[in-house]
């Protein structure tokens, strides 16, 4: 059986401060047990990176590792998501449906955002967690599981116990062995090798950024309330914008306010020579648009209200990237078909489409 080496442990867990060697250390002691693994730490953290190296350490990494949002599930179907149901057990089960207990069978089940699951559903959890059987909804017979449960949440569970939201039995349950991870801010020394880590990862990985001296400093002062999740996306938009070019001190400021720089020009990407008159253009039809906070003094046209902010948004877009149609379709999320024919609709600067 395949297991994780130290390379790809590594990569799932990348860092080389002394909190991040613990966890790695924590990692390989847990991978040996099949007990319950309980995470905590921040959003954004790699809560579930730390799940992955887990499973892929462990004697199941052949078999399924899956892995839920305990909150991101409706509370009407969370109960028929993790245990499953018989066809005709409600309304709309036309089919059997086998439940995430029975999916990860042999191998590995991540709960992520436990806090958030409803009090009656962890009874239900706590059970099949003693038992180590499951019941489909809408059936008599109990299907026996093998599943090796890793739970994570940001919350403190020991104050959600004290406001009556989390159960302490289900809590000491899974709280076997906790794995707390530490806010990007607590590892600083750890940024440079995730910097390179993502870049390297996809990210322009043929012809990458190259961050400064002076930029990786900014980097390592600032608070990242997002944590690693964060620094991702900020390595992304460099990726994005400065693709095979230097990020200095400059090039830092447009990037942690990549919708609206103080100065625009220098979300220009690639070195790509702009018409004089695109950005000033983009500023001023932005210039055009109602503030975004709507007043109801008077009734408002919903419809035209929202359309007004879309087409804010693409000319903010537009702006911040120096009029580059394919990059500020990135910034938005969009395709670049798409992004163009939005421009179109709402009569957005023909010649910036034409430059891009």
């Amino acid at each position: 059986m395949e297991q994780i080496d130290g390379q790809a442990m590594a990569d799932l867990i990348v860092g080389n401060s002394v909190a991040i060697r613990e966890i790695r250390g924590l990692v390989r002691f847990a991978a040996q047990t099949n007990a319950s693994v309980l995470i905590t730490g921040p959003s954004g953290t790699g809560k579930e990176l730390v799940a992955h190296a887990l499973h892929r350490a462990s004697q199941r990494a052949a078999a399924p590792f899956i892995a839920v949002n305990s909150g991101a599930i409706p509370r009407e179907l969370i109960e028929s998501e993790l245990f499953g149901h018989e066809k005709g057990s409600f309304t709309g089960a036309i089919a059997r449906r086998i439940g995430h207990f029975e999916s990860a069978n042999n191998g590995t089940l991540f709960l992520d955002e436990i806090g958030e699951m409803p009090l009656d559903m962890q009874v239900r959890l706590l059970r099949v967690l003693e038992d180590q059987k499951v019941r489909r909804i809408g059936s008599n017979d109990d299907v026996r599981v093998d599943v090796r449960l890793i739970a994570a949440t940001h919350q403190c569970l020991e104050s959600a116990i004290g406001e009556g939201r989390f159960r302490a039995d289900l809590f000491y349950r899974l709280n076997v062995l906790p794995i707390e991870l530490p806010a990007l801010a607590e590892r600083i020394e750890d940024i440079p090798m995730l910097v390179q880590h993502f870049l390297s990862r996809g990210f322009a990985a043929d012809n990458p950024p190259v961050f400064t001296d002076d930029a990786m400093a900014i980097l390592m002062a600032h608070d990242w309330p997002g944590n690693v999740r964060e620094l991702k996306n900020l390595v992304e938009r460099a990726a994005v914008f400065f693709q095979g070019m230097e990020v200095g001190t400059d090039q830092m400021a447009m990037l942690l306010r990549p919708i609206r720089s103080a100065r625009p020009e220098l979300s220009q990407p690639i070195g790509i020579a702009m018409p004089a008159n695109v950005v000033p253009m983009a500023a001023a039809a932005a210039a055009t648009i109602p503030a975004p906070t709507p007043s109801f003094a008077k009734p408002i046209d919903l419809r035209e209200y929202l359309q007004n902010e879309e087409r804010r948004v693409l000319i903010e877009a537009l702006e911040s990237t120096g009029g580059v149609v394919s990059a500020a379709a990135r910034l938005v999320k969009l395709q670049r078909t798409t992004f163009v024919e939005k421009m179109k609709r709402y009569q957005i600067g023909r010649e910036i489409a034409l430059s891009a």
